[in-house]
């Protein structure tokens, strides 16, 4: 396991030569908030680096229900007792429902959703919701329940998989080649450019993500990722 520090912000990056898998903690006053769980092998190198920072996970934040954000859940869920967050939409992905709203966009669910996860949420999110110095923000697409988390001191922004940077910045829903999975895993692609859009007019100073890359000063790849889906998406 790969970390690199940014700010308030550390990257857990598994197999980051190969098929990256990231998730991070955010350096609260009252200790470390852990978004996402990566997976199923990475608790133990999770607890590790807290350890090694010096500060406990007090509270774990999930952008959105898939087996490469969730893998370590139940593991770290036992053995640190702390709340699980989790938007109110991806809660139900979360315990494996993958039915859609009547107001929702009717193409299916992808990606590796959950079968036999025991933890329950002890939180859900909607937009604006506040986690320490995290801001909730609604991003669906990649899932219908996706969101990313602002933080408000630096503005900083955790993306989950609206966007990814392995292989080049692409919004969910865009193949780059040598990485496809992310958008493989896209449940509605006009969704997902919209989150975008949104994501753009935040202005955040680095976007972060589920796969790749930290992304400093993004706001050109941002505009350039936009750019490509729109036509792409148009086809």
């Amino acid at each position: 396991m790969r970390v690199i520090k940014e700010g308030y912000l550390y990257q857990l990056t598994f197999m980051p030569r190969f098929f990256p898998v990231n998730c991070y903690f955010i350096e609260d006053e009252d200790g470390l908030t852990l978004i996402d769980a990566a997976l199923p092998y990475s608790a133990k190198p999770i607890l590790q680096a807290a350890e090694k920072i010096g500060k406990p996970i007090k509270r774990i934040v999930l952008t959105h229900a898939h087996g490469d954000h969730i893998g370590a859940l139940d593991e770290l869920k036992a053995k640190l007792n702390v709340p699980v967050y989790i938007s109110a939409r991806d809660s139900r992905l979360l315990a494996g429902d993958t039915s859609l709203d009547s107001t929702e966009p009717q193409t299916p669910i992808r990606g590796g959703v959950p079968k036999n996860i025991k933890t329950k949420p002890d939180m859900l999110l909607n937009e604006g919701d506040e986690i320490g110095s995290l801001l909730a923000i609604s991003t669906p697409g990649h899932t219908p329940g996706s969101i990313s988390l602002l933080d408000q001191r630096t503005d900083m922004l955790i993306a989950g998989d609206a966007f990814q940077t392995r292989g080049g910045t692409a919004v969910s829903g865009v193949t780059i080649p040598w990485f496809p999975f992310p958008a493989m895993a896209t449940w509605n692609k006009e969704a997902a450019l919209q989150s975008a859009r949104k994501i753009q007019e935040l202005k955040p100073t680095l976007l972060a993500v589920g796969h790749g890359e930290l992304l400093r000063n993004p706001a050109a790849p941002i505009e350039k990722a936009i750019q490509k889906a729109e036509k792409a998406f148009t086809k």
